[in-house]
């Protein structure tokens, strides 16, 4: 596996390439990210994993700081896994050179966009940047991101004409997504969190024979998990798989949660 820093390196090394597989991730590389890398491996791509931690997507300077990071732990992963390229860029190389900015529509500032302001903007930005250095034609990304990987295909699939292949969430004894935030929760609240996971995709099951009685009670639900589990919960809301609107539950849908435990932010859809 070849490691590169720099633009310029990353131009030279893979400007022959065609079919190019990209995952872009900021580290803290586990089973979630290692089955995007497989998805792009067993469709003969030669991947390109890129590892960094975007500061324009973090709402506040101590969640940066925090966020967990460790690059050789990374990079000992992605060498079994026998990734070609790892990119590594800096924020300043990054962000150099001149490139469109993002403005969501009034009608996408929901779910997360809603409570992290700028967020998105944020995402976009270093998504179009990297998109623009490495011309990728197959993006891979996991669905537990859903509002990330809708907003993505939204503003960017068409400009560069690149796929994006989404993969189920990876779950860990099929309870808790799979994310790393993951490890800023200590044992008992790693215990309540899957718990929470456990009773939120009951409230799906039973959504499929009871959606419109259900929807209704979704705030007594919300209510009931805040004063059990001593969480704050920004959004739990059913909404449409094709564009994220309040669900009619005449289409596919998916329940969509956010919330803080112990200072630490968890999404999740169902």
């Amino acid at each position: 596996m070849k490691i590169i820093t720099s633009i310029f390196d990353l131009n030279k090394e893979i400007k022959n390439y065609k079919n190019i597989g990209f995952v872009p991730t900021m580290g803290g590389i586990h089973e979630g990210h290692k089955s995007l890398i497989k998805a792009s491996q067993n469709k003969k791509k030669m991947t390109i994993v890129s590892i960094f931690v975007n500061p324009a997507q973090f709402n506040k300077k101590d969640d940066f700081k925090k966020y967990p990071r460790n690059i050789q732990n990374d990079i000992a992963i992605l060498k079994k896994l026998n990734v070609e390229y790892l990119f590594t860029p800096n924020a300043k190389d990054m962000y150099k050179f001149k490139a469109k900015k993002f403005s969501l529509k009034k009608k996408d500032k929901i779910l997360c966009a809603k409570f992290r302001v700028g967020h998105f903007e944020g995402v976009l930005n270093v998504m179009n940047r990297l998109l623009t250095i490495i011309k990728s034609k197959d993006l891979y990304m996991g669905e537990k991101d859903y509002q990330q990987l809708y907003l993505i295909k939204k503003y960017l699939s068409k400009k560069f004409k690149v796929r994006i292949n989404s993969c189920p969430t990876i779950r860990i004894n099929n309870k808790i997504a799979l994310s790393t935030r993951n490890k800023l929760l200590n044992k008992r609240s790693f215990k309540k969190a899957s718990e929470i996971a456990s009773f939120l995709k009951k409230i799906k099951y039973r959504s499929i024979s009871h959606a419109s009685k259900l929807d209704l009670n979704l705030p007594d639900y919300k209510k009931e998990l805040e004063k059990k589990y001593k969480i704050k919960i920004d959004y739990l809301e059913f909404r449409d798989e094709k564009n994220l609107k309040l669900n009619n539950f005449k289409n596919k849908y998916r329940l969509f949660v956010a919330y803080k435990i112990d200072n630490v932010r968890l999404i999740d859809n169902y």
